[in-house]
């Protein structure tokens, strides 16, 4: 039979079958990474995602005999073309079984939505924001994914550059190995930062006690140290307040590093999470009935892996050395937890300033991913 496309109605019945097929696609599949089931339904329904004041956003779901094969989820960030100048749409969510069919459907009826309120221009993988998951694995196929990162099967490039689709910009990740000490070169940095700016490294024990300090301030800097970056679109006060309580409370604290100057102000910050992708495969994504005892215990217990989810320095600090105190702070905290390995979180290829902080470990790069953009 053919392949028929179905519009899904933002419910959270709808949506969470929408949510459930991009998991089940990969079953058995020992790299993929489930999402958690509840966090993308979330994401995914205008009554609960703050995102939704400013965009717009229909997904759609490919059937063959009554079976999903399919989804895609089409998107308008009116607050970013605003500012761009630009009228651009954006695909993401996007899974589909190796059938040029499937694919060809999902993407000209995600491109039919967009042409239909005026867009020119579709690119993607990317979501409302950029706290959500982006950019389409193209290199590293068979690397463990992260909790914040997409895995794809190999044939979605082909597919989606058969479609007319070109490369917009890629994003690299590494693998770091944990030293057994501090770099001294690294340290004598770190130390002449602290002293040159009058910096101070905060520690915190309590959720409740970063969030009253610097819950508002850390999402403020991460909106002006990522204003400039691709396709960055900056958080409301809403969503901010949506983050800072989905975030802030879940954290293992001594992984924060919070860097103030000498009134207390926020210059910086450095947030790692232990892995949880082990964790997530066994759940399934899923919280019960077992789900949330395995990402407690990765959470909370020994885990040989870490995920560096981001660095943030106001500007005016940046390329002044401030980055090395993150790690000054937490590598000592990594040594004595066990832990031996971290995951880098997306960079854009062209950033080499950032990607120079790893010149002092031994690194491998070993994960690409790519946007891609076409015009309407």
């Amino acid at each position: 039979m053919s392949v028929t496309i179905k519009a899904i109605e933002p419910t959270k019945r709808e949506i969470k079958k929408y949510v459930r097929f991009g998991n089940s696609l990969y079953k058995g599949n020992d790299y993929f990474v489930p999402t958690l089931v509840f966090d993308e339904v979330h994401t995914l329904l205008p009554d609960k995602n703050p995102a939704f004041e400013y965009c717009r956003a229909q997904s759609f779901m490919a059937y063959r005999d009554g079976k999903p094969v399919g989804r895609i989820t089409a998107i308008i960030n009116d607050r970013l073309n605003e500012s761009t100048g630009r009228k651009e749409a954006r695909f993401g969510f996007v899974d589909f079984v190796d059938d040029p069919e499937v694919s060809d459907m999902l993407f000209a009826t995600a491109e039919e939505w967009a042409r239909d309120r005026g867009m020119t221009e579709m690119i993607g993988p990317m979501g409302f924001t950029d706290m959500d998951r982006e950019g389409m694995l193209v290199e590293g196929f068979n690397e463990m994914g992260t909790m914040a990162t997409i895995y794809n099967y190999d044939y979605y490039p082909a597919h989606v550059e058969r479609l007319g689709y070109r490369k917009d910009t890629d994003w690299v990740e590494y693998r770091i190995t944990v030293p057994d000490k501090v770099p001294e070169k690294m340290t004598r940095i770190a130390e002449i930062v602290l002293k040159k700016y009058d910096l101070r490294i905060l520690k915190y024990t309590s959720g409740k006690k970063i969030k009253a300090d610097y819950g508002q301030a850390l999402f403020q800097l991460i909106n002006e140290a990522y204003a400039d970056l691709y396709g960055y679109c900056t958080l409301s006060e809403k969503q901010i307040d949506y983050y800072i309580d989905m975030y802030l409370s879940i954290l293992r604290l001594e992984y924060v590093s919070v860097v103030v100057d000498s009134k207390g102000e926020l210059i910086g910050v450095g947030i790692t999470i232990p892995s949880l992708a082990k964790a997530l495969q066994k759940s399934g994504g899923s919280l019960f009935p077992t789900g949330w005892y395995h990402i407690l215990r990765d959470m909370k217990g020994q885990n040989e892996v870490i995920d560096l989810l981001l660095i943030a320095v106001k500007p005016e600090y940046q390329s002044k050395g401030v980055n090395s105190l993150f790690f000054y702070d937490l590598l000592n905290i990594f040594i004595k937890n066990g832990i031996k390995y971290a995951e880098t979180n997306l960079e854009l290829e062209s950033n080499t300033k950032v990607q120079s902080q790893w010149d002092y470990f031994e690194k491998r790069q070993h994960r690409r991913r790519r946007a891609f953009r076409k015009k309407l």
